[in-house]
Protein backbone atom coordinates (compact mmCIF):
# COMPACT_ATOMS: atom_id res chain seq x y z
CA UNK A 1 0.00 0.00 0.00
CA UNK A 2 1.57 3.61 -1.21
CA UNK A 3 0.60 6.83 0.68
CA UNK A 4 0.36 9.20 -2.35
CA UNK A 5 1.60 12.12 -0.43
CA UNK A 6 1.15 14.88 -3.19
CA UNK A 7 3.76 17.31 -3.77
CA UNK A 8 0.88 18.96 -6.19
CA UNK A 9 -0.36 21.25 -3.48
CA UNK A 10 2.89 23.41 -2.85
CA UNK A 11 2.65 24.04 -7.50
CA UNK A 12 1.84 27.57 -8.38
CA UNK A 13 1.33 27.99 -11.96
CA UNK A 14 -0.40 31.07 -13.74
CA UNK A 15 -3.06 31.28 -16.09
CA UNK A 16 -1.97 33.50 -19.11
CA UNK A 17 -4.85 34.53 -20.37
CA UNK A 18 -8.09 33.05 -20.52
CA UNK A 19 -12.25 33.91 -22.25
CA UNK A 20 -15.37 32.35 -22.17
CA UNK A 21 -18.19 31.72 -23.88
CA UNK A 22 -21.65 29.63 -24.14
CA UNK A 23 -21.25 27.16 -27.13
CA UNK A 24 -24.79 25.93 -28.37
CA UNK A 25 -25.77 23.32 -30.63
CA UNK A 26 -24.59 23.44 -33.43
CA UNK A 27 -27.80 22.91 -35.87
CA UNK A 28 -31.43 23.97 -34.39
CA UNK A 29 -32.69 21.88 -31.95
CA UNK A 30 -35.93 21.70 -30.03
CA UNK A 31 -37.64 23.89 -27.53
CA UNK A 32 -39.74 21.40 -25.07
CA UNK A 33 -39.40 20.86 -21.43
CA UNK A 34 -38.40 17.31 -20.57
CA UNK A 35 -39.18 15.50 -16.92
CA UNK A 36 -35.89 14.24 -15.20
CA UNK A 37 -36.58 10.77 -13.30
CA UNK A 38 -37.50 10.73 -9.82
CA UNK A 39 -34.34 9.37 -8.98
CA UNK A 40 -32.31 12.00 -11.14
CA UNK A 41 -33.90 14.91 -9.33
CA UNK A 42 -33.63 13.25 -5.96
CA UNK A 43 -31.71 15.60 -3.09
CA UNK A 44 -28.37 14.28 -2.93
CA UNK A 45 -27.67 14.65 -6.41
CA UNK A 46 -28.28 18.66 -7.10
CA UNK A 47 -24.47 19.65 -7.71
CA UNK A 48 -21.81 20.16 -10.06
CA UNK A 49 -19.25 17.34 -10.22
CA UNK A 50 -15.96 18.08 -11.71
CA UNK A 51 -13.58 15.74 -13.58
CA UNK A 52 -10.35 16.73 -15.37
CA UNK A 53 -8.30 15.17 -17.93
CA UNK A 54 -4.59 16.04 -18.43
CA UNK A 55 -3.19 15.04 -21.94
CA UNK A 56 0.31 15.40 -23.00
CA UNK A 57 2.13 16.57 -26.03
CA UNK A 58 1.05 14.40 -29.34
CA UNK A 59 3.43 15.46 -31.69
CA UNK A 60 1.06 13.89 -34.43
CA UNK A 61 -1.30 16.60 -33.54
CA UNK A 62 1.22 19.55 -33.95
CA UNK A 63 -0.12 22.74 -35.18
CA UNK A 64 -3.93 21.78 -34.01
CA UNK A 65 -5.31 23.46 -31.30
CA UNK A 66 -7.20 21.14 -29.12
CA UNK A 67 -9.40 24.15 -27.73
CA UNK A 68 -11.14 24.60 -31.22
CA UNK A 69 -11.43 20.84 -32.38
CA UNK A 70 -13.06 20.24 -28.93
CA UNK A 71 -15.30 23.17 -29.01
CA UNK A 72 -16.70 22.06 -32.27
CA UNK A 73 -17.26 18.93 -30.86
CA UNK A 74 -19.38 19.68 -28.28
CA UNK A 75 -21.34 21.96 -30.51
CA UNK A 76 -22.06 18.81 -32.71
CA UNK A 77 -22.42 16.80 -29.87
CA UNK A 78 -25.20 18.96 -28.25
CA UNK A 79 -27.32 18.11 -31.25
CA UNK A 80 -27.90 15.03 -30.42
CA UNK A 81 -27.89 15.92 -26.37
CA UNK A 82 -29.72 18.90 -26.51
CA UNK A 83 -31.44 18.68 -23.27
CA UNK A 84 -27.71 19.47 -21.74
CA UNK A 85 -27.92 22.72 -23.37
CA UNK A 86 -30.76 23.54 -21.82
CA UNK A 87 -31.10 25.13 -18.20
CA UNK A 88 -33.08 23.12 -15.40
CA UNK A 89 -36.50 24.72 -13.77
CA UNK A 90 -38.11 23.36 -10.22
CA UNK A 91 -41.83 22.60 -10.73
CA UNK A 92 -44.51 22.01 -7.68
CA UNK A 93 -43.30 19.90 -5.47
CA UNK A 94 -39.42 20.16 -5.86
CA UNK A 95 -40.07 18.04 -9.61
CA UNK A 96 -36.91 19.03 -12.01
CA UNK A 97 -37.76 19.62 -15.48
CA UNK A 98 -35.20 20.79 -17.96
CA UNK A 99 -36.46 23.44 -20.58
CA UNK A 100 -34.63 22.60 -23.68
CA UNK A 101 -34.00 25.92 -24.92
CA UNK A 102 -30.15 25.56 -26.69
CA UNK A 103 -28.63 28.70 -24.65
CA UNK A 104 -25.68 26.41 -24.63
CA UNK A 105 -22.97 24.97 -22.09
CA UNK A 106 -20.25 27.36 -20.65
CA UNK A 107 -16.64 26.85 -22.82
CA UNK A 108 -13.88 28.35 -21.78
CA UNK A 109 -10.31 28.73 -22.87
CA UNK A 110 -6.70 29.20 -21.33
CA UNK A 111 -3.28 28.78 -21.00
CA UNK A 112 -1.32 28.40 -18.36
CA UNK A 113 2.66 28.53 -17.36
CA UNK A 114 3.03 25.03 -16.35
CA UNK A 115 4.10 21.89 -17.70
CA UNK A 116 2.35 18.85 -17.34
CA UNK A 117 5.10 16.69 -15.31
CA UNK A 118 4.70 19.33 -12.52
CA UNK A 119 1.18 17.64 -11.57
CA UNK A 120 3.02 14.17 -10.90
CA UNK A 121 4.62 11.80 -12.82
CA UNK A 122 1.72 9.67 -13.33
CA UNK A 123 -0.49 12.66 -12.40
CA UNK A 124 -2.75 12.45 -9.52
CA UNK A 125 -4.98 14.47 -7.62
CA UNK A 126 -5.73 16.75 -5.72
CA UNK A 127 -4.52 19.31 -8.33
CA UNK A 128 -3.57 23.04 -7.78
CA UNK A 129 -4.91 26.03 -8.72
CA UNK A 130 -8.46 24.09 -9.68
CA UNK A 131 -10.16 27.16 -9.45
CA UNK A 132 -8.16 28.40 -12.67
CA UNK A 133 -8.79 25.37 -14.64
CA UNK A 134 -12.40 25.29 -13.83
CA UNK A 135 -14.24 28.18 -12.15
CA UNK A 136 -17.26 26.22 -10.22
CA UNK A 137 -18.34 28.54 -8.10
CA UNK A 138 -21.90 27.73 -5.84
CA UNK A 139 -21.32 24.16 -7.14
CA UNK A 140 -24.82 23.11 -5.01
CA UNK A 141 -27.12 25.38 -7.04
CA UNK A 142 -28.21 24.01 -10.18
CA UNK A 143 -31.31 26.04 -11.53
CA UNK A 144 -31.25 28.44 -14.23
CA UNK A 145 -27.84 27.62 -15.07
CA UNK A 146 -25.51 26.02 -17.69
CA UNK A 147 -25.47 22.24 -17.11
CA UNK A 148 -21.89 21.64 -18.01
CA UNK A 149 -19.01 24.13 -17.46
CA UNK A 150 -16.08 23.04 -19.42
CA UNK A 151 -12.40 24.46 -19.60
CA UNK A 152 -9.27 23.51 -21.87
CA UNK A 153 -6.21 24.79 -20.85
CA UNK A 154 -3.34 24.45 -22.95
CA UNK A 155 0.33 23.84 -21.57
CA UNK A 156 3.33 24.90 -21.86
CA UNK A 157 4.48 22.13 -22.58
CA UNK A 158 2.24 21.41 -25.57
CA UNK A 159 -0.03 19.01 -23.35
CA UNK A 160 -3.37 20.29 -22.12
CA UNK A 161 -5.83 20.17 -19.45
CA UNK A 162 -9.93 19.80 -19.98
CA UNK A 163 -12.02 20.01 -17.09
CA UNK A 164 -15.63 19.78 -16.87
CA UNK A 165 -18.13 20.34 -13.93
CA UNK A 166 -21.43 18.49 -15.04
CA UNK A 167 -24.95 18.88 -13.45
CA UNK A 168 -25.54 15.62 -11.68
CA UNK A 169 -29.33 15.38 -12.11
CA UNK A 170 -28.78 15.09 -15.80
CA UNK A 171 -26.62 12.07 -16.21
CA UNK A 172 -24.43 9.91 -13.68
CA UNK A 173 -20.61 9.08 -14.41
CA UNK A 174 -22.17 6.20 -16.49
CA UNK A 175 -24.07 8.82 -18.25
CA UNK A 176 -21.46 11.74 -18.60
CA UNK A 177 -19.12 9.37 -19.87
CA UNK A 178 -21.29 8.27 -22.44
CA UNK A 179 -21.87 12.05 -23.18
CA UNK A 180 -17.74 12.46 -23.41
CA UNK A 181 -17.65 9.88 -25.40
CA UNK A 182 -19.73 11.22 -28.00
CA UNK A 183 -17.79 14.37 -28.18
CA UNK A 184 -14.78 13.14 -28.31
CA UNK A 185 -15.67 10.28 -31.78
CA UNK A 186 -16.85 13.87 -33.39
CA UNK A 187 -13.58 15.77 -32.23
CA UNK A 188 -11.82 12.47 -33.98
CA UNK A 189 -13.94 12.91 -37.20
CA UNK A 190 -17.07 10.78 -36.93
CA UNK A 191 -20.12 12.21 -38.57
CA UNK A 192 -22.28 10.87 -35.34
CA UNK A 193 -21.79 8.98 -32.02
CA UNK A 194 -21.76 5.32 -32.03
CA UNK A 195 -24.30 5.45 -29.03
CA UNK A 196 -27.11 7.82 -29.63
CA UNK A 197 -28.84 8.85 -26.92
CA UNK A 198 -32.27 7.89 -25.32
CA UNK A 199 -33.77 10.24 -22.70
CA UNK A 200 -37.61 7.93 -21.72
CA UNK A 201 -36.75 9.26 -18.03
CA UNK A 202 -40.67 8.40 -17.27
CA UNK A 203 -38.79 4.37 -16.74
CA UNK A 204 -37.58 5.56 -13.64
CA UNK A 205 -40.30 7.61 -12.37
CA UNK A 206 -42.19 6.74 -9.13
CA UNK A 207 -44.76 4.33 -9.48
CA UNK A 208 -48.45 5.02 -8.95
CA UNK A 209 -49.49 4.28 -6.43
CA UNK A 210 -45.72 4.68 -4.68
CA UNK A 211 -44.99 1.55 -2.73
CA UNK A 212 -41.35 1.72 -0.67
CA UNK A 213 -40.44 -2.31 -0.60
CA UNK A 214 -37.21 -1.14 0.86
CA UNK A 215 -35.64 0.42 4.78
CA UNK A 216 -33.57 3.08 2.84
CA UNK A 217 -31.21 3.97 6.09
CA UNK A 218 -29.12 5.61 3.97
CA UNK A 219 -32.32 8.63 4.31
CA UNK A 220 -32.66 7.99 7.67
CA UNK A 221 -33.15 11.07 9.96
CA UNK A 222 -30.89 11.65 12.83
CA UNK A 223 -30.56 13.57 15.65
CA UNK A 224 -26.61 14.14 15.74
CA UNK A 225 -25.70 17.09 12.94
CA UNK A 226 -23.30 16.97 9.85
CA UNK A 227 -20.07 18.23 11.54
CA UNK A 228 -19.27 21.53 10.65
CA UNK A 229 -15.67 21.13 9.32
CA UNK A 230 -12.99 23.55 8.42
CA UNK A 231 -11.87 22.52 5.20
CA UNK A 232 -8.89 24.57 5.82
CA UNK A 233 -7.05 22.20 8.97
CA UNK A 234 -7.87 19.13 6.55
CA UNK A 235 -5.16 16.68 5.12
CA UNK A 236 -5.94 15.24 2.05
CA UNK A 237 -3.73 12.19 1.08
CA UNK A 238 -4.60 9.39 -1.61
CA UNK A 239 -3.80 5.58 -1.01
CA UNK A 240 -2.65 3.55 -3.56
CA UNK A 241 -4.01 0.01 -3.19
CA UNK A 242 -2.03 -2.08 -5.70
CA UNK A 243 -2.68 -5.95 -6.82
CA UNK A 244 -0.52 -7.55 -4.32
CA UNK A 245 -1.97 -5.48 -1.39
CA UNK A 246 -5.73 -6.11 -2.61
CA UNK A 247 -4.63 -9.94 -2.59
CA UNK A 248 -2.88 -10.02 0.57
CA UNK A 249 -6.40 -8.36 1.60
CA UNK A 250 -8.08 -11.07 0.15
CA UNK A 251 -6.26 -14.06 1.79
CA UNK A 252 -6.59 -12.81 5.06
CA UNK A 253 -10.38 -13.07 4.94
CA UNK A 254 -12.26 -16.30 5.38
CA UNK A 255 -12.81 -18.41 1.92
CA UNK A 256 -16.59 -17.67 2.09
CA UNK A 257 -15.87 -14.17 1.43
CA UNK A 258 -12.55 -14.45 -1.30
CA UNK A 259 -14.69 -14.54 -4.32
CA UNK A 260 -15.92 -10.81 -3.51
CA UNK A 261 -14.76 -7.78 -5.53
CA UNK A 262 -11.96 -5.64 -5.00
CA UNK A 263 -13.92 -2.94 -4.34
CA UNK A 264 -15.68 -4.39 -0.96
CA UNK A 265 -12.41 -5.29 0.24
CA UNK A 266 -10.90 -1.80 -0.31
CA UNK A 267 -14.07 -0.59 1.18
CA UNK A 268 -14.29 -2.13 3.71
CA UNK A 269 -10.53 -1.45 4.83
CA UNK A 270 -10.95 2.01 4.28
CA UNK A 271 -14.34 2.25 6.11
CA UNK A 272 -12.79 0.53 9.29
CA UNK A 273 -9.57 2.14 9.72
CA UNK A 274 -11.13 6.02 9.00
CA UNK A 275 -13.95 4.50 11.41
CA UNK A 276 -11.03 4.47 13.96
CA UNK A 277 -9.25 7.04 13.29
CA UNK A 278 -12.40 9.64 13.92
CA UNK A 279 -13.06 7.49 17.23
CA UNK A 280 -16.69 7.67 17.26
CA UNK A 281 -18.77 6.86 21.07
CA UNK A 282 -18.82 3.14 20.54
CA UNK A 283 -22.40 2.99 20.64
CA UNK A 284 -22.96 5.81 17.72
CA UNK A 285 -24.69 4.30 14.97
CA UNK A 286 -22.39 4.30 11.70
CA UNK A 287 -22.71 4.34 7.81
CA UNK A 288 -21.28 3.51 4.91
CA UNK A 289 -22.98 4.46 1.60
CA UNK A 290 -21.80 3.13 -1.68
CA UNK A 291 -22.84 4.08 -5.31
CA UNK A 292 -24.15 0.96 -7.00
CA UNK A 293 -24.51 1.73 -10.88
CA UNK A 294 -28.21 -0.74 -11.32
CA UNK A 295 -27.89 -0.51 -15.00
CA UNK A 296 -27.10 -4.65 -15.62
CA UNK A 297 -30.00 -5.37 -13.03
CA UNK A 298 -32.63 -3.65 -14.85
CA UNK A 299 -35.82 -5.76 -15.42
CA UNK A 300 -36.02 -5.03 -18.45
CA UNK A 301 -32.90 -3.50 -19.18
CA UNK A 302 -33.08 0.23 -20.14
CA UNK A 303 -32.66 1.50 -23.45
CA UNK A 304 -28.96 1.32 -24.63
CA UNK A 305 -28.43 5.15 -24.78
CA UNK A 306 -29.85 5.84 -22.02
CA UNK A 307 -27.98 8.70 -20.38
CA UNK A 308 -29.82 9.93 -16.64
CA UNK A 309 -29.00 8.31 -13.15
CA UNK A 310 -29.26 4.80 -12.66
CA UNK A 311 -27.55 4.48 -9.16
CA UNK A 312 -28.33 3.79 -5.92
CA UNK A 313 -26.82 4.52 -2.70
CA UNK A 314 -27.88 1.10 0.01
CA UNK A 315 -26.78 1.39 3.33
CA UNK A 316 -24.57 -0.49 5.67
CA UNK A 317 -25.64 0.09 9.24
CA UNK A 318 -23.52 -1.02 12.53
CA UNK A 319 -22.17 0.76 15.87
CA UNK A 320 -18.68 2.06 15.41
CA UNK A 321 -17.60 -0.17 18.64
CA UNK A 322 -18.61 -3.25 16.56
CA UNK A 323 -17.16 -1.84 13.33
CA UNK A 324 -13.82 -1.12 14.91
CA UNK A 325 -13.30 -4.36 17.41
CA UNK A 326 -13.98 -7.12 14.67
CA UNK A 327 -11.52 -8.22 12.23
CA UNK A 328 -11.81 -6.47 8.65
CA UNK A 329 -14.01 -9.58 7.41
CA UNK A 330 -17.14 -8.01 9.21
CA UNK A 331 -16.82 -4.65 7.58
CA UNK A 332 -16.22 -6.30 4.31
CA UNK A 333 -19.43 -8.84 4.90
CA UNK A 334 -21.22 -5.53 5.90
CA UNK A 335 -19.90 -3.66 2.69
CA UNK A 336 -20.91 -6.37 0.33
CA UNK A 337 -24.76 -7.52 1.48
CA UNK A 338 -25.51 -3.90 1.08
CA UNK A 339 -24.22 -3.48 -2.38
CA UNK A 340 -26.17 -6.22 -3.12
CA UNK A 341 -29.30 -5.01 -2.14
CA UNK A 342 -28.92 -2.86 -5.07
CA UNK A 343 -31.67 -4.63 -7.55
CA UNK A 344 -34.14 -3.16 -10.07
CA UNK A 345 -36.73 -3.56 -7.57
CA UNK A 346 -34.98 -1.53 -4.72
CA UNK A 347 -34.05 1.51 -7.54
CA UNK A 348 -37.62 1.24 -8.10
CA UNK A 349 -37.81 1.81 -4.05
CA UNK A 350 -36.05 4.55 -4.01
CA UNK A 351 -38.00 6.85 -6.89
CA UNK A 352 -41.07 6.03 -4.54
CA UNK A 353 -39.35 7.42 -1.36
CA UNK A 354 -38.44 10.47 -3.07
CA UNK A 355 -42.21 11.47 -3.66
CA UNK A 356 -43.45 10.68 -0.44
CA UNK A 357 -41.12 12.32 1.42
CA UNK A 358 -40.12 15.62 -0.36
CA UNK A 359 -36.79 14.18 -1.81
CA UNK A 360 -34.96 13.72 1.18
CA UNK A 361 -31.17 14.31 1.06
CA UNK A 362 -28.69 11.41 2.27
CA UNK A 363 -27.66 10.84 5.90
CA UNK A 364 -25.07 12.87 6.04
CA UNK A 365 -24.05 12.01 10.23
CA UNK A 366 -21.24 9.61 10.73
CA UNK A 367 -21.14 8.29 6.82
CA UNK A 368 -18.69 7.32 4.52
CA UNK A 369 -20.13 7.74 1.15
CA UNK A 370 -18.01 6.33 -1.19
CA UNK A 371 -18.26 6.54 -5.05
CA UNK A 372 -16.33 3.59 -7.67
CA UNK A 373 -15.15 4.89 -11.10
CA UNK A 374 -13.19 2.23 -11.48
CA UNK A 375 -15.01 0.77 -14.00
CA UNK A 376 -15.55 4.15 -16.03
CA UNK A 377 -12.06 3.82 -18.03
CA UNK A 378 -12.33 7.53 -17.89
CA UNK A 379 -8.52 8.11 -18.81
CA UNK A 380 -9.18 6.28 -22.26
CA UNK A 381 -10.85 9.37 -23.60
CA UNK A 382 -9.76 9.92 -26.71
CA UNK A 383 -10.21 13.33 -28.75
CA UNK A 384 -7.38 13.05 -31.08
CA UNK A 385 -4.83 13.46 -28.91
CA UNK A 386 -4.50 9.56 -27.28
CA UNK A 387 -5.45 8.51 -23.77
CA UNK A 388 -5.25 10.91 -21.10
CA UNK A 389 -2.17 10.57 -18.35
CA UNK A 390 -4.75 10.96 -15.66
CA UNK A 391 -8.93 11.28 -16.11
CA UNK A 392 -10.83 11.40 -12.93
CA UNK A 393 -12.29 13.49 -10.28
CA UNK A 394 -10.45 16.87 -9.86
CA UNK A 395 -9.87 16.82 -5.85
CA UNK A 396 -9.53 13.51 -3.92
CA UNK A 397 -12.97 14.42 -2.28
CA UNK A 398 -15.39 16.30 -2.74
CA UNK A 399 -18.40 17.95 -1.26
CA UNK A 400 -21.77 17.78 -3.47
CA UNK A 401 -23.37 18.34 -0.61
CA UNK A 402 -22.36 15.43 1.25
CA UNK A 403 -18.35 14.35 1.76
CA UNK A 404 -17.69 11.81 -0.98
CA UNK A 405 -14.94 9.47 -1.30
CA UNK A 406 -13.93 8.92 -5.36
CA UNK A 407 -12.55 5.33 -5.86
CA UNK A 408 -10.12 5.37 -9.38
CA UNK A 409 -8.29 3.05 -11.22
CA UNK A 410 -4.36 4.18 -11.09
CA UNK A 411 -1.32 3.12 -13.21
CA UNK A 412 1.81 3.56 -11.25
CA UNK A 413 4.79 4.02 -12.13
CA UNK A 414 5.70 0.30 -12.34
CA UNK A 415 2.93 -0.14 -14.60
CA UNK A 416 0.73 -1.75 -11.74
CA UNK A 417 -3.26 -1.13 -12.16
CA UNK A 418 -4.99 -0.65 -8.92
CA UNK A 419 -7.32 1.10 -6.62
CA UNK A 420 -6.65 5.10 -5.18
CA UNK A 421 -8.51 5.83 -2.68
CA UNK A 422 -8.58 9.03 -1.15
CA UNK A 423 -9.40 10.07 2.57
CA UNK A 424 -9.54 13.80 3.95
CA UNK A 425 -9.26 14.28 7.64
CA UNK A 426 -7.75 16.29 10.43
CA UNK A 427 -3.93 15.84 10.67
CA UNK A 428 -4.64 14.23 14.06
CA UNK A 429 -7.27 11.93 12.28
CA UNK A 430 -5.07 11.22 9.65
CA UNK A 431 -2.21 10.47 11.83
CA UNK A 432 -4.38 7.20 13.44
CA UNK A 433 -5.78 6.51 9.40
CA UNK A 434 -2.42 5.53 8.50
CA UNK A 435 -1.14 3.85 11.83
CA UNK A 436 -4.46 1.21 11.31
CA UNK A 437 -3.90 0.83 7.74
CA UNK A 438 -0.25 0.11 8.28
CA UNK A 439 -1.03 -2.37 10.99
CA UNK A 440 -4.10 -4.37 9.05
CA UNK A 441 -1.71 -4.40 5.58
CA UNK A 442 1.29 -5.87 7.41
CA UNK A 443 -1.03 -8.64 9.45
CA UNK A 444 -2.98 -9.27 5.96
CA UNK A 445 0.86 -9.88 4.35
CA UNK A 446 2.07 -12.04 7.08
CA UNK A 447 -1.58 -14.53 7.29
CA UNK A 448 -0.95 -14.76 3.24
CA UNK A 449 2.69 -16.07 3.26
CA UNK A 450 2.02 -18.57 5.67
Amino acid sequence: MQIMVSTNTSLSFKIIKKSSMLVSPAESTPYEFKYLSDIDDQGGLRAYIPIVYLYPKNPSMEGKDPVNIIRDAIAKALVFYYPLAGRLREFDGGKLVVECTGQGVVFAEADADVMLHQFGDPPYPPFPNMEDLLHMSNHNQIIDRPLLLIQVTRLKCGGFIFACGFSHPMCDGYGFNQFMSAVAELARGASLPSILPVWERHLLSARRPPRVSFTHHEYDVVSHPHPDLDLDQMVERSFFFSPADISALRHSLPPHLRSCSNYDIVAGCAWRCRTIALSPKPDEQIRFLGVSDIRKRMKPPLPVGYYGNVIAFPAAVTTAGELSKKPLEYAVELVRKAKNQATDEYLRSVADLMVTRDRPNFTAANTYLVSDLTHLGLELLDFGWGNAAYGGVAKAINWFPNEVSWYMSYKNKMGEVGTMVPICLSPKSMQLFVKHLQIMMTAARTTSAL
